[in-house]
């Protein structure tokens, strides 16, 4: 399943970390607006190319990470680029729902405003929807 071959320009291009991952932003399609930000390894790049469908790399798991996977919050590709120095990524997508696992759109949902940091995006779908459990990690 893993075509390595096939994206070798691409992931030559990628500047992977000490621990083999790279941080992926994710902005909405249209809008522009960042949703979240997660990390990659080679194989969630290839994953992701190869289906469409963004996959992360969960740190917290230790496993391949593919997003809505439990909240049936699917984020789909539709660019994927690399900035000038090729350590961050920036996942163009269409997000279902939510990208937090907290329930907000974004997980950029708090602000510093007049000397103390504000909420400032209210939880659009209750975690627990979700999760069908109290949530503690992304999902």
């Amino acid at each position: 399943m893993t075509d390595a071959t096939a994206f070798a320009d691409m992931l030559d291009a990628i500047l992977f970390n000490a621990d083999g991952l790279v941080p992926a932003i994710a902005q909405a399609e249209g809008s522009g607006e960042i949703l979240m930000m997660a990390w990659m390894n080679r194989d969630s790049v290839i994953e992701t190319l190869t289906t469409g469908r963004v996959c992360y790399w969960s740190r917290s798991r230790g496993g391949l990470w593919r997003k809505g996977e439990t909240s049936g919050q699917v984020q789909r590709l539709k660019d994927f680029r690399v900035d000038c120095d090729g350590d961050t990524l920036l996942l163009i997508v269409e997000q279902d729902g939510v990208a937090c696992h907290t329930g907000r759109r974004s997980c950029f949902y708090r602000a510093w405003r007049d000397g103390k940091l504000e909420i400032i995006q209210e939880v659009q779908t209750d975690p627990s929807e979700l999760y069908g459990h109290h949530s503690h990690s992304h999902g």
